[in-house]
């Protein structure tokens, strides 16, 4: 299994970095993961914005050199792994940029006559890893959901990718010494995952 890693925090100091650093040593001890890449967006300086104008149109944003290599990553990978902070009650910009980008149509999927497009990802899974200050269960209560809707059923699902797995953990700003329990539940999880 080739599993692409992509980081979306502006710190190394942080959580969000230890959760990073779990999911790759686990994934190193791991038989069934053969290759690891990592992409670290604010790191690489990945621009998040987007440009239409009379020489870049949005239809053909899948032939953008310029996110060639990103284009790669994806389909090198079989799993797909996602480490953000949940702001605001969805992902940051940065990496809502990034999904704007990539996931394009026919790149990511292809119209279709009839209701549904076809997802080009197809047999690709995903995994999220995402944090917040508030409680653990404020999405469900406050928001129905509505980062796990948008990233599951509008974004992977639309694609092709039908498993996806959420790890969302919540008092993200208690006490260091209490969140070592969601950090190893992390090492756990990529250490023996099959698929």
């Amino acid at each position: 299994m080739k599993l692409l890693i992509i980081y979306t925090y502006p710190n190394h100091t942080s959580l969000n970095y230890s959760f990073l650093q779990n999911v790759i040593k686990g994934s190193k001890q791991n038989p069934h993961i053969k290759e690891i890449q990592i992409l670290d967006l604010y790191e690489e300086g990945f621009n998040p914005l987007l440009v239409f104008n009379e020489k870049k149109r949005r239809r053909n944003m899948h032939t953008d050199p310029s996110i060639e290599k990103y284009q790669k990553q994806l389909m090198w990978a079989d799993k797909i792994v996602f480490i953000y902070p949940i702001w605001w009650g969805r992902p940051p910009a940065m990496l809502l940029g990034y999904i704007d980008q990539l996931f394009a149509s026919n790149f990511a999927y292809r119209d279709k006559k009839g209701l549904f497009p076809e997802g080009l990802l197809r047999g690709k899974s995903v995994v999220c890893v995402s944090t917040m200050k508030g409680p653990t269960h404020y999405p469900l209560f406050w928001l129905n959901n509505a980062h796990k809707v948008l990233m599951k059923r509008a974004l992977f699902n639309f694609v092709g990718i039908k498993k996806v797995k959420f790890f969302e953990f919540g008092n993200m700003e208690s006490p260091k010494g209490k969140q070592e329990k969601k950090l190893e539940k992390i090492y756990h999880y990529f250490k023996k995952i099959e698929r």
